[in-house]
């Protein structure tokens, strides 16, 4: 079957199933609303970084983006699913390549929608602490924004094949972004600069230190996420549906 028709099928099934509709929802409404919260509460200390503050509904708006991405893969292993997919695409590598485009578009957009709509609701708080950012920075802001959630989720969906389970997957996820970079992260020094979340997370940054910059930070994320969606790939073709 040519890859435009499979890629169609894949995204009836993430239209249709309201769980995952609910997650890109969830993505929107909570990084909206943590950024307008963070830009009326804030409070001008020294490394202040109003682009940060704007864009930092992102950190727990990251969970619906990787629950997005596990429970469009793991979907597929509940009552048969794949075989009937694999039975309609003997193909496995098209038809995960057009799984994971069928992830990537959506979250690319609402993650895009998601970063600007979080930035203008910040600023309103921010008010005149906001002057000192740029056009460019504000731009770069979104993007990369909207970069690292879509890559956040495609990294989830590689996990989630390579394990076969959305549970297992957030699981690890999960417990692995709120703890390690936030509690061990800052203890351990600049190698979790290097890990996948916090690499990504520099372009939301107006000032950032060390060796990765913002594109170079994404750059580093998108690594991991490759690496996650080839052992997933890998996963699906040696082992039975």
């Amino acid at each position: 079957m040519p890859f435009v028709p499979v890629l169609h099928a894949e995204w009836l099934k993430i239209r249709t199933l309201r769980s995952l509709l609910g997650a890109l929802l969830a993505l929107f409404a909570a990084t909206t609303a943590f950024s307008a919260l963070a830009g009326a509460t804030h409070t001008a200390e020294p490394d202040f970084d109003p682009l940060f503050t704007a864009l930092s509904g992102a950190m727990p708006g990251q969970i619906a983006a990787i629950s997005f991405g596990a429970m469009a893969v793991s979907a597929e292993y509940h009552n048969g699913a794949l075989r009937l997919s694999l039975a309609a695409v003997p193909h496995r590598t098209r038809w995960f390549a057009a799984k994971v485009t069928a992830i990537a578009v959506p979250a690319l957009l609402v993650g895009l929608a998601t970063s600007l709509a979080a930035l203008l609701a910040a600023r309103a708080g921010l008010g005149s602490a906001a002057d000192g950012l740029t056009l460019g920075e504000q731009a770069r802001g979104v993007v990369g924004c909207g970069v690292y959630l879509t890559l956040m989720a495609l990294f989830a969906a590689g996990l989630a094949t390579l394990l076969r389970s959305g549970v297992a997957t957030l699981s690890l996820l999960i417990p692995f972004i709120l703890v390690v970079s936030f509690v061990i992260g800052d203890a351990a020094g600049g190698v979790t600069d290097f890990l996948p979340d916090k690499a990504g997370q520099i372009a939301l940054h107006q000032t950032y230190d060390g060796t990765l910059g913002p594109w170079s930070g994404l750059a580093v994320t998108a690594l991991w996420t490759a690496a996650a969606l080839l052992a997933g790939a890998w996963s699906l073709r040696r082992r039975d549906a």
